[in-house]
């Protein structure tokens, strides 16, 4: 066979490769025909968003799957969202149409004859969401010889994605279940953008398996990207105007990384003459193709909103769209479609749900309202634009409140502002991505796959259950005693019963739960409403108002009309007006490396190459105020005579815990409603906080008195958790959610500061 990677490729591959013109196989694409084709490994691959990635993945194995046809389901494509499926699924019916090679997508929204018609052979590729194959374990468990026995590859797509929740564990529990049926592991190959330490991926991805994982990286040393960031104040009532911001923004500089940070595109002083609002709209208007990312629901709801609003006012097309997981089918897939077509002005404001692999095609520029979340979301959401050869194009906006004289230093210092700016210099500077977190004890995925295993099986004693479930490689710290714990507390909740034989069976209780198609899934599915105009479906909210009251949803403005709570369903007529947030915001845990960050910011005398006129001199203002306060250079900051800001500058896990020791020493804490700082009162002085400090460093309480005062339901983190007796969730809770170590090693530096 000719080494040149294109020859060794199957023919029908070729001539699609000349079809679509490519000019030559990307280098991580002629590094995947090696490793898959030469290799017995599994394979992970991370590379930039529109690298060829997914085809690096795909044509070697479809190589294979052409020269050596498998006796059942080859291939199995596991993706995280249905959209995502969908369009692979279309992308690789224009490579295998002429090849009698069957491919099939599966979930809830294919038809079931189609399905019916793909198990009748059981042949070639499958592609599938964990919940779908969830179902196929159970429903199926007598056939899984037949479907999978000669499954070859497994390829896990936007691993990231997957390997920091429950529902990756899901996967990776659903594989080792699977392998039991074939005469060796079919070989994962794993597909990310975004990874932090990739090592841990590679364990995670061998899923417990003796097999070697091959890496594969995009050797890519050099990125045009241009960036920009501006702050804009918005007066501090419940309207969503914005007030003027006049100044002409600061032509931006190169940066001396690889990557060229500009905001040169964004140099327009015209449009800081205006609103947030208007400011956006113009923005959107120049230019073709736009993608607007906010942090929660709520917010990509208020900016569609407003937009259509100022377009409406000034007779211009609507071409606006909003894209979360509680828009409907329909509107998300038009979204999608709009922002495909290269003929249609399109701006679509969504959530993570378009900052996955979904193909929308060119965008002009990608849009951020306040800081991403972690550095992986920005790099993640950053891959969307500069497809096709051109420069990846991202601008920041922060917003901040305007504050009345009456304002604490802690709610004047523009937090967001510096964790957007932490947060770019940590991945331009240092290419550094958060490492995955695995949790120790996941007691609810326990649960799922206890309650799994025994519905596919019918019965087992508890010996056999323990021996198909604690094998499994998410639950390798569970011991056989906490196991034994849940067991018994699940016979005694009628989850499970205990048959006269000395086998286990599903209880009457357990039978409620698994027999809900929601069963499926390890994710938090809150029983939602069904919204409806007329006979359209627009989304779901999970609680209605009352009728007579608005809401907002895909972008506009409804009333409600009726509420029939019985099939949770809220009819809803288009109306004007202000309207009620349906989704809370909620708090994020941010790693130590960013606040560590956001510190030097402050610190430091950099103007960084992509800030605009506000952003700067929010910046300078808010240096400044760092420097007279004493903020970066005291953690223990009087306020006032017996009032304190501690500034630890560690990660939200690690604040929790030490507003967890602190609380249990008898200190009253305050202001921990912020990611970065907490208060406490004291008249007699920092040197007796710092005594205190010093006391818990020398003689911590037990970790369990940290999680005694906390309710169940405070316990009851994930989905299946209320299934779980106390002490395994407080055993849980200490190993997973608190940072011990790191909050007394915090305490200790600032009680000899």
């Amino acid at each position: 066979m000719s080494a040149n990677p294109f020859h060794r490729l199957a023919p029908f591959i070729q001539e699609y490769i000349y079809r679509q013109r490519w000019e030559k196989l990307r280098p991580v694409q002629v590094q995947a025909i090696s490793a898959i084709l030469d290799t017995p490994n599994h394979v992970l691959i991370t590379s930039g968003t529109a690298s060829g990635k997914t085809e690096a993945a795909l044509l070697p194995i479809l190589t294979e799957l052409d020269q050596r046809p498998s006796a059942t389901i080859g291939v199995m494509y596991i993706g995280p969202l249905k959209a995502l499926i969908n369009d692979q699924f279309e992308r690789l019916q224009g490579i295998l149409d002429e090849t009698g090679i069957p491919v099939q997508s599966w979930h809830g929204d294919v038809a079931q004859s189609k399905k019916s018609r793909f198990l009748k052979q059981a042949q070639g590729l499958l592609q599938i969401t964990p919940e779908s194959l969830e179902a196929m374990l159970i429903n199926r468990h007598n056939e899984l010889g037949r479907l999978f026995g000669d499954l070859r590859f497994v390829v896990i797509d936007e691993v990231h994605a997957f390997i920091n929740s429950d529902r990756g564990r899901q996967v990776l529990c659903q594989l080792q279940r699977l392998a039991r049926y074939q005469a060796k592991p079919a070989r994962c190959i794993g597909l990310s953008a975004t990874l932090g330490e990739p090592e841990l991926a590679m364990h995670w991805l061998a899923g417990g398996t003796d097999l070697p994982v091959t890496l594969i990286q995009d050797q890519q040393k050099s990125r045009e990207i241009e960036l920009g960031l501006e702050y804009f104040l918005l007066p501090n009532t419940d309207e969503d105007e914005g007030v003027p911001q006049p100044e002409e923004p600061t032509p931006a500089t190169d940066h001396e990384f690889e990557a060229t940070l500009s905001a040169a595109a964004f140099d327009d002083a015209d449009l800081y003459t205006l609103d947030f609002h208007q400011h956006l709209y113009a923005l959107t208007k120049r230019v073709r193709k736009t993608l607007i990312f906010a942090n929660s629901r709520a917010a990509t709801e208020s900016i569609i909103t407003n937009l259509r609003k100022i377009a409406k006012s000034n007779g211009a097309p609507d071409f606006y769209h909003v894209h979360h997981g509680n828009i409907s089918t329909v509107l998300r897939e038009t979204a999608e479609s709009a922002m495909r077509d290269p003929e249609r002005k399109a701006c679509t404001a969504a959530t993570l749900t378009l900052e996955l692999g979904i193909d929308i095609g060119n965008l002009d520029q990608v849009l951020q309202i306040d800081a991403t979340n972690s550095v992986s979301s920005f790099v993640q959401r950053l891959g969307r634009s500069g497809r096709r050869g051109s420069p990846s194009r991202m601008f920041f906006y922060n917003c901040g409140q305007v504050q009345d004289g009456k304002a604490r230093l802690g709610e004047l210092i523009p937090w967001n502002l510096l964790q957007t700016i932490a947060i770019i210099q940590l991945y331009v500077d240092e290419r550094w991505i958060e490492p995955p977190r695995l949790p120790r004890y996941p007691f609810s995925l326990l649960y799922h796959q206890t309650m799994s295993t025994l519905a596919a099986n019918t019965e087992l004693s508890p010996p056999q259950l323990a021996e198909r479930v604690l094998t499994l490689s998410p639950f390798t710290h569970i011991t056989h005693e906490q196991y034994r714990d849940l067991l018994r507390h699940l016979i005694a909740t009628e989850q499970l019963a205990l048959m006269e034989t000395g086998t286990l069976i599903i209880g009457l209780k357990g039978e409620k739960v698994v027999n809900d198609y929601h069963f499926y899934a390890t994710f938090q599915d809150q029983p939602e409403f069904q919204v409806l105009a007329k006979s359209q479906e627009i989304g779901s909210i999970p609680n209605p108002p009352p009728v007579g009251e608005t809401l907002r949803l895909a972008g506009y403005t409804w009333r409600v009309l009726e509420i029939n709570q019985d099939k949770r369903i809220v009819y809803v007529e288009a109306a004007k007006g202000k309207d009620n947030l349906i989704w809370p915001g909620r708090c994020r845990d941010i790693h130590t490396r960013i606040v560590q960050r956001m510190r030097q910011v402050l610190q430091e005398d950099n103007t960084y190459g992509f800030l605009q006129k506000q952003a700067l001199l929010q910046l300078q203002w808010a240096r400044e105020l760092a420097k007279e306060s004493g903020l970066t250079n005291q953690q223990i900051l009087p306020l006032s005579r017996d009032r304190y800001m501690i500034l630890p500058w560690v990660g939200g896990r690690t604040l929790l815990t030490q507003i967890e020791l602190l609380r249990q020493s008898g200190l009253t804490i305050g202001g921990d409603d912020c990611s970065f700082y907490y208060e406490i009162r004291n008249t007699n002085g920092k040197s007796a906080i710092q005594a205190q400090f010093e006391q818990i460093v020398l003689t911590p309480p037990a970790p369990f008195a940290l999680v005694q005062n906390r309710s169940t339901a405070e316990l009851q983190l994930y989905k299946y958790d209320r299934y779980i007796p106390d002490n395994l969730l407080q055993e849980a809770y200490v190993s997973d959610f608190l940072d011990l170590e790191g909050a007394i090693q915090s305490l200790h530096q600032m009680a000899r500061a």
